[in-house]
């Protein structure tokens, strides 16, 4: 019988309290955040731009980029027009709940509305980490292969929604799109999931007006 190490309980039992402590700063705030995740290449930064430019003048967008090294995710989320703070984990596979506390340090929290949190590319380590965002959403893409949901669980287990990007590539690649979703239903039944294409555009404006009503019902419960 396999039995977690003491020390990795220990672990994640202080990040998780530590990620309660972040989210009690975001709804003292009432900021709402997303934490997304992927494995590299799948396009989060191309989402966060298409989602910043249909949110530009209906929501304050902060960004927080996670990367093991550079600026460039942070610099393409600040040209696209939201406040953006890049986080280098110096070799790190994913951001935890105390990197993300400072970056929440260098931001004024209650002048954004919506906060996404660009997480490190990588299927396994950040599912096993709380940021103490209100919801965890993944990001699969097509050229990735049909088969990740049965070779990367945890993953898709533990995120609240679901985005499958570059569906304008379905065409010209080998994707079987029920065999995927199949896997994925099996691991998270009724998975809320948006398929699109931030080159086309297609599908994205689903995924933002989900966003918005979020952030919506976020405020009206904070209010109430």
């Amino acid at each position: 019988m396999k039995q977690r190490l003491p020390v990795v309980e220990n672990i994640l039992s202080a990040n998780d309290q530590l990620a309660e402590e972040n989210r009690s700063h975001l709804d003292a705030a009432n900021l709402y955040a997303i934490n997304l995740m992927a494995s590299p290449g799948a396009g989060k930064t191309s989402l966060i731009e298409e989602t910043i430019k249909r949110l530009s003048g209906y929501l304050d967008l902060a960004v927080v980029d996670g990367d093991i090294a550079t600026s460039i995710d942070a610099d393409r989320a600040a040209a696209a027009g939201a406040a953006a703070i890049q986080i280098n984990t110096g070799g790190e596979c994913h951001l935890d709940a105390v990197m993300f506390k400072s970056a929440l340090k260098q931001l004024d929290l209650s002048k954004f509305d919506l906060l996404l949190v660009e997480n490190v590319g990588n299927l396994v380590c950040p599912a096993s980490f709380q940021l103490g965002t209100h919801q965890n959403v993944l990001i699969a893409s097509i050229p990735e292969g049909d088969d990740k949901p049965y070779k990367y669980p945890p993953m898709y287990r533990g995120v609240d929604a679901l985005v499958i990007n570059k569906i304008d590539l379905l065409p010209y690649i080998d994707f079987d799109m029920e065999y995927f979703q199949r896997g994925v239903e099996v691991l998270n039944p009724g998975l809320v999931t948006f398929p699109l294409s931030c080159s086309s555009g297609e599908g994205v404006d689903a995924w933002v007006t989900w966003l918005q009503k979020k952030v919506s019902d976020h405020k009206k419960a904070d209010r109430n």
